[in-house]
């Protein structure tokens, strides 16, 4: 193969890029992925207020479910925007590509924040933000695989793994700006008319975020990796055909969506947006305290992806992935443990000294269900919105609700007053409902373990663009990284929150949605020993599976 078309770090002869244009390369890549992923992280961030403008439900699970939906609507379109935008990354350049995705992103989230409420247009509301989470899910499926490889074809061998670990860290970078803007909001904007309206600020913003965007990507030149397959003809003719008959490619994109992005996207979620939700949900810590925590420990965690990446250029990357995959599996479980009883201690104690067992006909529940079907349902429901862990135990006959060895009264179960009396009797057993603010100390210890959670996923994500690059040939890179990337990114990793509430909500256990991480992160591993090749990093034309290239038929 010829010098021009190898490897991600390699130079069009004509062109070495400098260390200024390295800097601006690096710059503008990552503050344009953390504009893109903050537009797309504000709709998780304001979940619950979008809920009641978008999607109004009398069942509050089901309201913050249909929230969910949409969240993963637009993560499920993001294979075709990676099809799509790889296709023309490949073949038009990856300079124009990334450009046309983040113009995209910025418009399609300000325009949530125009859209009427339920309440003005009705179902034509949620209709609306559905598409447009569409078009951002689109733009999202072109936007990684361009930065990534925009920065990888620039950076030099030896330094790869380090300069594009910033493009992981941007992610992390755009969940902590959306955080920064909603906790500006809430300082500027009174409570309730940040609740009526304020909250379509940060949607709003994104136009500003757009236009610095344009403005650095603009003064970027094209990919020389890209120039120089381009002058030696050597262009691929179809890339997403090309990406699935290339000799090898088929076990590098299985490698590629199970081995590396399903475990590093369901840790990822798990870690940021499980974790909010965990701690505004079930924990009912104050949602300004919960934005702090994530805010505080998102930007320590940033710095964990440079250092990994830069590990890995010594190490090579798979052994970062395993051991960040396998300390995954080990402490998954108790680090949430030890976020909840220090979050809410007296709701752990509660829930220990006072189980809740429920039991009677039909005792089921359907969060999907804007009304559960019998009175044991609606009990189940009830628990579920107090964020209450439960028992069901077989039954017949009526609903019968015990706390620890006392029968609760099930006669006032019915409308609003009835769960508020119900929360009563609960409260009068020791489970303490209020917005929660921890002590100092136990504040830290969160933090310590969210930058615990952000820690593992650095482990597994902060070499992968490296990774993903030096796994695919130059001509059909776009292409192929970005598909398995985006299939797994967007299904396993976009669906988590509605699959993991979907778990809680129907066992009762605020914890069982963890299992859903542990299953994807367990069988990732295993192909990720089995897949990813060891050792120092190599190029892909180094590593001995490329063959021979033929330039492409005009």
């Amino acid at each position: 193969m010829s010098e021009i078309a190898a490897a991600p770090g390699a130079r069009s002869t004509h062109h070495q890029p400098s260390a200024k244009e390295i800097r601006l390369v690096i710059a503008a890549s990552s503050a344009g992925t953390v504009f893109e992923w903050y537009d797309f992280f504000i709709y998780g961030t304001l979940a619950a207020l979008i809920g009641k403008a978008f999607f109004p439900a009398d069942n509050e699970t089901l309201q913050l479910l249909l929230v969910w939906a949409g969240f993963a609507v637009g993560f499920g379109f993001r294979p075709l925007g990676a099809i799509l935008f790889g296709f023309l990354g490949d073949k038009l350049g990856r300079k124009y590509t990334f450009l046309v995705t983040v113009t995209l992103m910025g418009v399609a989230t300000a325009g949530v924040g125009l859209v009427p409420g339920a309440a003005t247009i009705g179902l034509l509301a949620p209709a609306i933000v559905i598409l447009l989470r569409i078009l951002q899910g689109l733009a999202l499926g072109g936007e990684y695989g361009g930065a990534a490889i925009y920065v990888a074809e620039h950076a030099p061998p030896e330094k790869r793994g380090f300069y594009t670990s910033f493009i992981q860290a941007s992610v992390v970078g755009g969940f902590v700006l959306s955080i920064i803007v909603v906790i500006a909001c809430r300082t500027f904007i009174p409570e309730d008319a940040f609740n009526a309206w304020g909250w379509r600020v940060p949607f709003l913003l994104s136009l500003i975020l757009l236009g610095i965007s344009l403005w650095m990507r603009l003064k970027l030149s094209e990919s020389p990796v890209f120039k120089a397959m381009k002058e030696a003809g050597e262009m691929a003719g179809n890339p997403f055909v090309e990406s699935f008959t290339y000799p090898g490619n088929k076990k590098r994109i299985f490698v590629a969506l199970f081995g590396i992005t399903g475990v590093l996207t369901t840790i990822w979620y798990t870690a940021f947006f499980s974790g909010l939700s965990f701690l505004k949900g079930p924990m009912r810590v104050d949602a300004a305290t919960s934005e702090w925590i994530m805010l505080i420990a998102g930007g320590i965690s940033m710095s964990f992806y440079l250092v990994v990446g830069k590990w890995s250029d010594r190490v090579g990357r798979k052994l970062p992935i395993v051991v960040g995959a396998a300390l995954s599996l080990v402490l998954l479980f108790p680090i949430f443990w030890g976020i909840g009883a220090l979050a809410n201690p007296g709701l752990a104690a509660s829930a220990r000294s006072e189980p809740v067992v429920v039991s009677g006909d039909g005792c089921t529940y359907d969060p999907f269900a804007s009304v559960q079907a019998t009175e044991c349902g609606r009990v189940l429901s009830d628990l579920t919105a107090l964020g209450v862990s439960y028992d069901v135990a077989p039954g017949e006959g009526a609903t019968v609700v015990t706390a620890g060895s006392d029968v609760l009264s099930v006669d006032i179960l019915e409308g609003a007053s009835g769960k508020a009396a119900f929360q009563a009797a609960l409260e009068a057993k020791g489970y303490d409902f209020s917005p929660q603010h921890p002590p100092l100390a136990n504040l830290i210890g969160i933090v310590a373990l969210v930058c615990a959670l952000g820690m593992l996923s650095a482990l597994t994500y902060g070499s992968v663009a490296a990774l993903l690059a030096e796994m695919f040939p130059p001509q059909i890179r776009y292409s192929s990284m970005s598909i398995p990337y985006h299939i797994g990114a967007g299904y396993l990793g976009g669906f988590l929150p509605l699959i993991a509430g979907y778990i809680v909500a129907t066992t009762g256990n605020a914890y069982a949605g963890l299992w859903y991480t542990w299953g994807i992160v367990a069988f990732g591993l295993l192909v990720a020993w089995w897949g990813i090749r060891g050792g120092p990093p190599r190029d892909f034309e180094d590593s001995g599976e490329a063959p021979p290239v033929s330039p492409a038929t005009p």
